[in-house]
């Protein structure tokens, strides 16, 4: 075992020991605590910290699967159906329930409709966690605003720690993307990121944007390397002759 060095964005591998000031917070599901403020490392990750009055110590996880939390906003492939309820694939151990009832935003009756002709196997969906309490499999809802059947759109698959990069400080990384591509994004925070875009040329660019972020999401300075590489990549296809600002 090897004391971590508090730095911006460094890796951390199973068995480091981070020490931390006793004022300082800390995230991570990937930490086991030794101390009041000592923790060893779990997984591999990226150590990044924020200082100011209080410094903030983040490690993030460079793999594992989505555990869902009430609130988050996830994208779903539905891999089954009761007489009145889904059972949709989340990126998660659990697969999630998406109460017909709720689908439909009214009672629901199994004896005189059937349930597939909503929503049937491979049919995408953006939804909410409601419920989770690793006693029972999360629950779903899509009676919010922008959350229902996937109609149109390319789905992209990224590690769901990652997501956090694709979105950046401040929405900083993803309103970039947006500027430059022209697309519309919805980030599930599970992982999966749905395209929007105005044709195929520019969907493949968002693609390879999207996979080099998650590819190289340890590293400094990336929202800018990303812009530079959409660049690249529309005078490559003749999308466009030279940027402007």
């Amino acid at each position: 075992m090897s004391e971590s060095v508090l730095m911006k964005r460094t890796i951390v591998v199973p068995g480091d020991i981070i020490v931390v000031d006793k004022n300082a917070s800390v995230e991570g599901a990937n930490l086991y605590k030794l101390s009041d403020n000592t923790y060893i490392v779990t997984t591999i990750s990226i150590q990044d910290y924020e200082e100011g009055e209080k410094k903030k110590i983040r490690v993030v996880s460079l793999k594992g699967r989505y555990i869902p939390k009430e609130g988050d906003i996830v994208i779903g492939i539905v891999t089954d159906a009761t007489l009145s309820y889904w059972l949709v694939d989340i990126k998660s151990p659990y697969p999630a329930i998406l109460n017909a009832s709720d689908y439909l935003g009214k009672s629901f009756n199994p004896a005189l409709e059937n349930i597939r002709k909503y929503l049937d196997i491979g049919d995408v969906v953006i939804a909410k966690v409601t419920q989770f309490d690793r006693s029972r499999l999360p629950t779903l809802t899509v009676q919010d605003k922008g959350l229902g059947k996937v109609i149109e759109g390319s789905l992209v698959e990224i590690e769901p720690s990652k997501v956090g990069r694709v979105i950046g400080k401040k929405r900083s990384m993803i309103n970039m993307l947006i500027e430059q591509t022209k697309c519309d994004f919805v980030v599930g925070i599970n992982g999966r990121i749905l395209l929007k875009c105005p044709n195929s040329d520019i969907e493949y660019i968002a693609i390879l944007a999207i996979k080099k972020i998650e590819e190289e999401a340890h590293t400094v300075g990336l929202t800018e390397r990303i812009k530079e590489f959409i660049i690249n990549e529309k005078v490559k296809r003749g999308l466009i002759r030279y940027e402007t600002e």
